[in-house]
């Protein structure tokens, strides 16, 4: 039998020995193919990716290839793609060879013949505006769907909305300002006060995004603000957030019709979560308005909430009724192409990459809820129940494949 001296000797001697070493299994990471087709969608002027995210993912070895031209409406060139590292293609055909679509608007039927079987689509949803048989369209395609504007981050705040929102509340004032002076035939008035005149009157239709941006941008310019939403704790949140004192109200029509008899400027900024916007201010409301003052309706794109409002365009945006200006193009965010593709792709590029890193969209879905939550197509199977009920189309739950993957 050993002593203790003896069994210290031995195991000091088995410590020196080469010992077989543990290293951790790494994530096998994917080369992403991934395609930006030029917007064909009227009035898109926006780009999914700037050559700054093209960069940054070329630089994590994926491939980019970019049709010519799709950057040309927010103002980035071929040069600065292909500069970026960006493969510049003179088709639309060659680029839907890519694995992975990247666009703003919604693919057409069009587009959709030009997708292989079994891609992966990143591009806003926008069912109110889809002709009945596109889904059908993609499902046939076998491929995997994700609505942009479903994705969410960590706080679950939808990000793309939230983005988006941002800019066209703080645009919308931007547009009061140029039709409220002379250039624009306006009644000749500065957005804002200067010493000694009283303030321009805004009031703004809305306590969410868009509403609380376009509270920002009006403060900051010195207007007198007031705020009605039906829901008080989307005005104390406002309050709250923006740190100021400020005029706001629930929705009541009689207090309504009087602070529109004096504004100057009204931003129309309700969001409904389902449906048509609600109808808040009536043509009567209208009519009582100064004229010569500027209604903005932000929520044009889900109907609009004033009665007298009406779909306009970036080529022809306003028209007048009773005096008053209207301005109702429903896709504010391309006036500001520019910043609205930068924003757009900060929160693209970012996603791409952690696709990448995680060996595929497969396994990425696995751990993001987020980018999980955006999917309505996976692998040609309709995975979204409100779609499904709205188009009459056989669904099944994204929990159940995630179980499977």
């Amino acid at each position: 039998m050993k002593t203790s001296k003896e069994l210290l000797e031995a195991l000091s001697q088995i410590a020196l020995m080469p010992q077989e070493e543990m290293l951790e299994v790494g994530r096998k990471k994917s080369s992403l193919f991934i395609g930006i087709p030029k917007e064909t969608s009227f009035q898109e002027n926006r780009v999914a990716l700037v050559p700054d995210a093209v960069a940054l993912l070329v630089n994590n070895g994926h491939h980019i290839v970019v049709e010519s031209n799709a950057g040309k409406m927010a103002n980035f060139q071929d040069h600065d793609y292909s500069e970026a590292g960006a493969e510049i293609v003179m088709s639309a055909e060659e680029v839907y060879k890519a694995n992975i679509i990247l666009k703003v608007a919604p693919p057409s039927l069009n587009e959709i013949e030009m997708m292989q079987q079994n891609q992966t689509l990143i591009s806003a949803l926008q069912l109110t505006v889809q002709p009945a048989d596109f889904l059908k369209k993609l499902i046939s395609k076998k491929v995997t769907a994700i609505a942009f504007e479903w994705l969410k981050d960590d706080d679950g705040i939808y990000t793309v909305i939230r983005s988006m929102g941002e800019i066209a509340g703080s645009t919308s004032i931007l547009i009061a300002a140029e039709y409220l002076s002379n250039v624009n035939n306006g009644q000749g008035s500065i957005l804002g006060g200067i010493s000694g005149i009283s303030p321009t009157e805004v009031v703004i239709l809305g306590a969410g995004t868009v509403g609380e941006f376009a509270t920002r941008a009006a403060l900051g310019l010195g207007a007198s603000v007031k705020v009605f939403d039906n829901s008080i704790y989307r005005l104390r949140r406002l309050q709250s957030d923006i740190g100021t004192r400020i005029f706001t109200s629930v929705i009541q029509p009689r207090v309504l019709a009087k602070h529109l008899k004096t504004a100057d400027v009204v931003i129309g900024a309700i969001r409904s979560q389902q449906g048509r916007t609600p109808l808040v201010v009536t043509s009567e409301m209208v009519s009582e308005m100064k004229a010569g003052s500027v209604i903005i309706d932000v929520s044009i794109d889900q109907g609009g909430c004033f009665e007298t409002s009406e779909v306009t365009n970036h080529t022809n945006p306003v028209f007048r009724k009773y005096g008053i200006i209207h301005y109702c193009v429903p896709n504010i965010a391309s006036r500001v192409s520019r910043t609205a593709s930068y924003a757009l792709s900060t929160i693209f590029a970012p996603i791409l990459i952690n696709i990448g890193e995680e060996g595929g969209l497969k396994n990425i879905l696995l751990k993001d809820d987020g980018v999980r939550n955006g999917i309505y197509i996976y692998n040609g199977i309709l995975t979204s129940q409100v779609l499904g009920e709205m188009f009459k189309l056989p669904y099944k739950d994204m929990n159940l494949f995630m179980s499977g993957l």
